[in-house]
């Protein structure tokens, strides 16, 4: 068996992941494997890679001396070392030593366009050349800050009205809650002001953002969620559905326990719903069909704004440019970042329509401004390749290619629906996710959860695959530009590491 390293946090991080905020196990059952398995005081796939250069030994040693790692074991990794990527060439990345990997994540759900797109990189430096920073407060501005606003409001699958730039996601989800805030007290309603989120949500890690997301481990020992932050019930009816539930009263029964919480908190201090239309980082969950009108109706009788967080779906990942044309949502404010820019340079956006910039406008001129931005809004360079980015994904139909190609991908991972491992294949567009099971005619989890799917993660990677495991989910999001060649080596990447699984299991 080959000694595999695997990301630390894929099994620490990883483990609780689209639990659906219960922590029983009660209906787990025990893994195939012997109890030993699990008392490893150093498990098999956190050691060092052999065969390395003395070139990456060194990077090895310097990265474990000086850096902290985002969402990784840090003891762990002070044993395993990283896995350190030199170059990237269309949807490959290259390790160190030369190693080659399919990236089946596009890096962290984002990079659209591959990671060697020349038209990005030109357009980078022709805006280094020009104008290489410059700000967007007190009426200052530059061409392609507007030029791109002006671009995604003429995208946007509703009408909007005005584009606030920040540099992540996590920012963008930030300014959505005080923008939120600050429009309710325009509205001289100051007790309208908690925000609901969803068990299992993404949201990002800064502290108002990681609150909004539903993952214990984004919580666990920061002392969040913040106050006012709320979570109702996960849409995924594989793993939440009661015993005969159909998709409709599975709906149904979602639907009531939002509009009861609404009640119990008071609808008068209710002011936004915020949702990914197809949630990612908590294990790629499809929400059955109905599900979001639904949501939406609720939202719409109570005065509650609808937030779309568009992070990962943005830009063609569910086959439609934008999740909330996929599903039928129409939000009052969007949020845009990742494939904005293929991640070449960090950027996002928030839209809001009319009726929420009205208000803002309003209270800006009631207090002198909108006392809210960040030095690097609007960035040129990132404004700049993003626009170059847009045209890309247009001029090449890659929105129209990541429908094809995940018709493909979901097509190839539904042969193996019968596996004993597989517990549940699900995606739309161009994401999917395998979610694999200690038993399948139950649907038990694996105990501990994460274990399982952190070592197909690494038998994936000693296939020359990079995928993500949620959990014991294993994650699929490839580049936007990927070809029926590049799908057909992520299956047989995913066939070897599920035989490799299944082997080790026993």
């Amino acid at each position: 068996r080959p000694i595999m390293q695997a990301d630390a946090a894929s099994v620490r991080d990883g483990a609780s992941l689209s639990e659906g905020g219960s922590t029983s196990r009660k209906n787990q059952i025990q893994p195939r494997k012997p109890q030993a398995w699990r008392e490893r005081a150093h498990y098999t796939l956190f050691r060092r890679r052999p065969h390395m250069s003395n070139f990456t030994r060194a990077l090895h040693a310097g990265d474990i001396a000086f850096h902290l790692h985002s969402y990784t074991n840090a003891r762990a990794h002070e044993e395993a070392g990283p896995l350190a990527i030199e170059r990237g060439e269309g949807v490959f990345v290259y390790d160190t030593d030369g190693r080659r990997y399919i990236e089946a994540m596009a890096g962290l759900w984002s990079v659209a366009l591959g990671f060697d797109e020349p038209r990005l990189v030109e357009a980078a430096i022709e805006q280094m050349r020009k104008l290489p920073f410059y700000h967007t407060f007190t009426h200052k501005t530059h061409q392609p800050a507007i030029e791109l606003a002006e671009k995604l409001i003429s995208l946007a699958p509703v009408p909007m009205s005005k584009v606030h730039f920040t540099n992540s996601g996590s920012e963008a989800n930030d300014t959505v809650v005080k923008m939120v805030r600050y429009y309710n007290n325009a509205r001289d309603l100051p007790r309208k002001k908690k925000i609901i989120s969803r068990i299992g949500a993404y949201h990002g890690v800064t502290v108002a953002a990681a609150s909004l997301t539903g993952l214990p481990n984004n919580h666990r020992a920061f002392d969040l969620p913040l106050p006012n932050i709320l979570h109702t019930l996960c849409p995924h009816y594989y793993r939440f559905a009661e015993a005969g539930e159909t998709e409709t009263a599975f709906i149904d029964r979602l639907a009531r326990e939002f509009e009861a919480l609404i009640e119990r908190e008071g609808p008068d201090t209710v002011a936004a719903f915020i949702g990914e239309p197809v949630m990612a980082a908590g294990g790629v969950i499809v929400p059955p069909t109905g599900y979001w009108s639904r949501i939406q109706e609720i939202c719409r009788r109570y005065d509650i704004l609808l937030v779309a967080d568009e992070v990962v779906c943005g830009f063609g990942r569910t086959g439609s440019m934008f999740g909330c044309t996929t599903f039928g949502i129409e939000p009052d404010i969007m949020v845009l970042s990742k494939q904005l820019s293929s991640s070449y340079q960090p950027l996002a956006a928030v839209l809001i329509n009319d009726k929420v910039y009205q208000q803002v406008a309003s209270q800006s001129a009631a207090i002198g401004t909108f006392g809210h931005g960040f030095t690097a809004s609007g960035h040129p360079v990132a404004t700049a390749v993003a626009l170059e980015n847009i045209r890309l994904i247009e001029e090449r139909g890659l929105v129209e290619n990541a429908k094809r190609m995940g018709k493909r991908l979901l097509s190839g991972l539904s042969r193996y629906a019968d596996h004993s491992l597989v517990g549940e294949i699900r995606g739309i567009g161009f994401i999917a996710a395998v979610e694999l099971v200690a038993d399948k005619s139950t649907k038990a989890r694996f105990d501990p959860a994460g274990r399982v799917g952190a070592y197909f993660n690494a038998c994936c990677q000693s296939h020359g695959m990079i995928v993500r495991n949620i959990g014991d989910s294993i994650a699929f999001c490839p580049p936007l530009i990927a070809k029926e060649g590049h799908v057909d080596q992520i299956l047989d990447c995913f066939s070897k590491a599920l035989e490799d699984t299944d082997r080790w299991t026993r």
